[in-house]
């Protein structure tokens, strides 16, 4: 796919990668960028600064949860500035508990907004690029989509339904000229990030060379871009050696013995 002279819209474009990434469309030639997030001011700070760059920048204030808001602001917005050649679906969250000790309120949030929020969206652009057989639909996935941590289950499992949403949109959408592509990021340093605890050995990324693989991704025509040699190796002992891994990954997990205090404290009381 060419990127110059597009329009591109990202969710989750106000931080982290869906911010770089944003950025990394800018220098590759789009000619707007449609960005969607929650926080106002973020956008409006990005939008001055890519602005400078020569981009059109389209702020739209969007909870993904609000499926009446989505169809409303994405409607006027095809209306508005045409089409979409496109989607990035890089909105998300993370809650790292043990499951025993998951808030359902967190989980919920988590399939609200990884899942949920990124079908609905790409429900309605979808439907406007098949109409016009042209676009591009990217859904960021993780790692944990091919490789699953504890304390990260229901993280883990919104990010293997996006993977298997994604294989299942690329073979529907094929005949209508619409690619579907899969981004698997490692372990990335942003804000969200910061608020976990970190599995040992694990060497965080910057957002900025996920992004730049992203591109790189879709100017090669990948299905799924994968990226860092941490996780083309753990997908491969995924799949030679998968006990191995297993207790690899056990033993790389944050902070076990307490984890096991929390276990037995629950089961006391």
């Amino acid at each position: 796919m060419k990127l110059q002279g597009k329009t591109a819209l990202v969710t989750g474009a106000s931080r982290g990668i869906g911010q770089a990434i944003a950025f990394e469309l800018a220098k590759n030639g789009v000619k707007r960028l449609l960005l969607v997030a929650r926080n106002q001011q973020r956008l409006a700070e990005m939008a001055s600064d890519l602005a400078a760059m020569g981009v059109e920048v389209i702020p739209l204030v969007v909870d993904l949860t609000d499926r009446i808001q989505v169809n409303v602001v994405i409607s006027q917005a095809w209306r508005d500035y045409g089409q979409i050649h496109l989607l990035i679906n890089c909105a998300g969250v993370a809650h790292q508990a043990p499951f025993l000790q998951s808030k359902l309120p967190h989980v919920q949030e988590e399939i609200a907004i990884n899942l949920l929020g990124m079908y609905t969206i790409t429900r309605l652009i979808a439907r406007r690029m098949v109409s016009q057989r042209e676009g591009t639909i990217v859904n960021v996935a993780s790692l944990m989509g091919k490789v699953a941590a504890p304390t990260m289950s229901t993280y883990s499992a919104t990010k293997f339904a996006i993977l298997g949403f994604t294989q299942a949109l690329r073979g529907e959408l094929a005949s209508h000229n619409v690619r579907v592509i899969s981004l698997l990021p490692t372990l990335t340093d942003t804000d969200m990030v910061r608020d976990l605890q970190l599995f040992r050995w694990i060497v965080p990324m910057s957002p900025q060379r996920v992004a730049q693989a992203l591109i790189r991704g879709i100017k090669r025509d990948q299905h799924e871009i994968i990226i860092g040699w941490q996780s083309h190796l753990a997908i491969l002992g995924n799949y030679l050696v998968p006990r191995l891994l297993e207790r690899v990954i056990q033993l790389a997990a944050p902070l076990p013995n307490r984890q096991q205090s929390w276990l037995r404290l629950g089961v006391r009381g």
